[in-house]
């Protein structure tokens, strides 16, 4: 009887930790908000990057098992409609992969995606789409079974067409020609912290300057580098105040001297620099729905919006696209 009774007990106290949880997401989704958050059902759960394409109205975004939808945004949208997700890549020969951070390259009229087994760490690549007909213009094999473990993160792209990508598992950066030809790989000390366990997730986000710069983040040092293209691939800490930008994810340059960073919480940071990116400090922060977990950012008609990884509900998943209030 005394077994039963612990055992009920402890079932009660189980069914009391795992509802707590669940009554906060359900009040999180329920709250009433003063910002923008475009909603889309999907057919997945996981949406890792998102940006939008004001010369096809859509948002376009990428799918943690594999593949890149498309969102389209009518003119006549009212914030109550729920936007509806469209596959438009899903290759068979990319099975198992995830499908991660993306860049828009429109003068070449294309899609950056890149490529990388997530759970095994044993490839990592970098696909190129025509935006147009989406059909595959390369796939950059970047590293594979043999090879030390890595995963390809994210993607920038220069004024020349070149892309660099990040390793968040070696936190290295591939470069790309505009062809596809895998051209170099750029190592440096600082991108390895002295704590061995900010190693475990290293260079995430990226994007590139008009000044002919790189801008990365380190995921759990939460540092900002920037890398001189024009000074033989030069790296220097940015000396952030406010910062470190602990579990920085996404990077979205809004301004030659304003940055995003997309993280956990809070979902996302302004960033700001004066000098060039040789310093730089945090002005504004945004907390938005952290059970979904920001991961990337994306500028719609002068806002910025989070993208978010987690969607809700089910058989549709809905996903949300939240507008960074700065």
């Amino acid at each position: 009887m005394a077994l039963w009774f612990c055992s009920a007990r402890f079932l009660v106290f189980l069914f009391i930790v795992s509802a707590l949880p669940i009554a906060y997401i359900i009040s999180q989704e329920r709250a009433k908000t003063d910002h923008h958050v475009f909603h889309y059902h999907s057919s997945g759960f996981f949406r890792e990057c998102a940006k939008w394409d004001d010369q096809g109205r859509r948002f376009l975004v990428s799918f943690l098992e594999g593949g890149v939808g498309e969102i389209h945004v009518p003119q006549n949208y009212t914030p109550d409609v729920v936007l509806q997700e469209v596959t438009v890549v899903k290759d068979s020969d990319l099975t198992g992969n995830a499908s991660n951070g993306i860049a828009l390259d429109r003068p070449r009229n294309r899609l950056l995606v890149a490529v990388a087994d997530v759970l095994g760490n044993r490839y990592s690549g970098l696909a190129a789409y025509d935006l147009s007909t989406w059909k595959r213009l390369f796939l950059t094999k970047l590293s594979g079974p043999g090879d030390e473990k890595s995963m390809a993160d994210d993607v920038a792209v220069d004024a020349d067409g070149n892309a660099y990508v990040t390793d968040v598992k070696g936190s290295k950066i591939w470069k790309v020609g505009v062809d596809g030809e895998l051209l170099s790989t750029l190592t440096n000390p600082l991108f390895t912290p002295k704590e061995w366990y900010k190693s475990l997730l290293g260079l995430n986000g990226i994007v590139y300057h008009p000044d002919g710069y790189l801008i990365v983040i380190h995921t759990l040092s939460g540092n900002l580098f920037k890398i001189d293209l024009a000074k033989g691939d030069e790296v220097k800490l940015i000396e952030v105040a406010g910062g470190p930008l602990a579990f920085g994810d996404g990077l979205e340059l809004i301004s030659p001297t304003k940055l995003v960073v997309a993280a956990g919480n809070p979902s996302g940071r302004l960033v700001e620099s004066t000098d060039g990116w040789e310093t730089a400090s945090v002005v504004a922060k945004f907390k938005g729905p952290m059970h979904r977990l920001a991961t990337a950012a994306t500028v719609k008609d002068g806002k910025v919006y989070l993208n978010h990884m987690f969607g809700m509900g089910y058989p549709r998943k809905t996903h949300a696209l939240v507008e960074f209030v700065l």
